[in-house]
């Protein structure tokens, strides 16, 4: 009997330490490491699925329906690069490092590997600007790069994942119409 209740007792300490161990919160996070994991989870998506098309494939653009003017896939692709080094610029204070006169990015990248590395690139630098959002700057208005007015740091990190996964949709469409499964989607 006495063993039982040893047990038990013991059995009911272990579980009291346990759900005190799971109320116990989490070390607080910076607002550059959230940033950044947002950045992380957008990068992942995109940059596997542009990596899933076969370059011969690249120049996919829906033909059927009403798509007439719509971007091609390699376009979608330097487009979200191109936003994000403009975002990313923005956050920064800096002109961005490459040319982001046109939003489809540069036309003379056409080789998927010039167009995976322009985009794992812009992701980088991404990176790189929400690193350097912190609790005193995060609101500061800073000019807005894409013309007047101003926005705010967090603003433009926000603005770049949401970006991000707008296209993500896109290029996913894009895929599957080419009978191509997300990597996302696989198992």
């Amino acid at each position: 009997m006495k063993r039982t209740n040893l047990l038990w007792t013991l059995l009911l300490l272990c579980s009291a330490s346990a759900f005190a161990q799971m109320d116990k919160p989490a070390d607080p996070r910076t607002v550059s490491q959230v940033l950044n994991h947002a950045v992380s989870s957008v990068e992942s998506e995109v940059v596997s699925a542009a990596d899933a098309m076969p370059e011969g494939k690249y120049s996919f653009a829906p033909t059927s329906g009403e798509f007439k003017g719509v971007r091609t896939f390699s376009q979608q692709v330097k487009h979200v690069a191109t936003i994000n080094y403009i975002l990313a610029a923005g956050i920064v204070g800096e002109k961005p490092p490459v040319d982001t006169s046109n939003e489809n990015g540069a036309d003379s990248l056409t080789a998927k590997a010039d167009i995976m590395k322009y985009l794992r690139d812009s992701f980088a630098y991404l990176h790189k600007a929400a690193g350097s959002i912190d609790e005193k700057n995060l609101l500061t208005p800073v000019k807005n790069p894409f013309g007047e007015g101003t926005g705010t740091r967090l603003a433009f990190a926000i603005g770049a994942t949401g970006h991000c996964f707008d296209h993500y949709g896109q290029m996913v469409e894009y895929l599957r119409m080419n009978s191509i499964i997300p990597p996302a989607s696989r198992q």
